[in-house]
């Protein structure tokens, strides 16, 4: 019964110093956080890691994982169509007004089976989708829904 409690107080010590993106938390901050912020640690540990699989839209190919964890968005398996102006976005849909509302994150290689983008300063946990988008054509050419 012990072991149990202290796993959930070892995630959201290491959520919170994650969140934090400054320094590693001490280890005495761990034990005042469970019992202030229970219902918060749920969505914490959505922002530890995420994860998602490519899906084509309008009519373009798109295909692989995205892994968002700490502050790094990871592209394996990834491959798209051709696009003049690619980029990645985390959005909380896959229309051309969440892609606006959106976070750009960077240019994307449409033929680069690995990429790593860094999201310093990022709050992961407002978004719910990683979204492969043309600028160029303003055309959203795939998505992943986050889980």
């Amino acid at each position: 019964m012990r072991k149990t409690a202290l796993i959930p107080m070892a995630v959201l010590a290491l959520g919170l110093s994650l969140a934090g993106c400054s320094s590693p938390s001490s280890p005495s901050s761990a034990p005042a956080a469970p019992a202030t912020s229970a219902s918060p640690m749920p969505s914490g540990m959505h922002d530890m890691q995420k994860t998602g699989t490519f899906m084509g839209l309008n009519g373009k190919s798109v295909k692989g994982m995205v892994t968002v964890s700490g502050s790094e968005l990871k592209l394996t398996g990834f491959s798209s169509d051709q696009g003049p102006d690619l980029h990645v976005y985390l959005t909380t849909g896959t229309d051309e007004a969440a892609v606006s509302a959106g976070k750009e994150i960077d240019a994307v290689a449409f033929d680069k089976d690995s990429q790593t983008f860094m999201l310093s300063g990022v709050d992961t946990s407002m978004y719910t989708h990683v979204v492969i988008h043309c600028d160029k054509a303003k055309a959203v050419f795939g998505a992943a829904a986050l889980s």
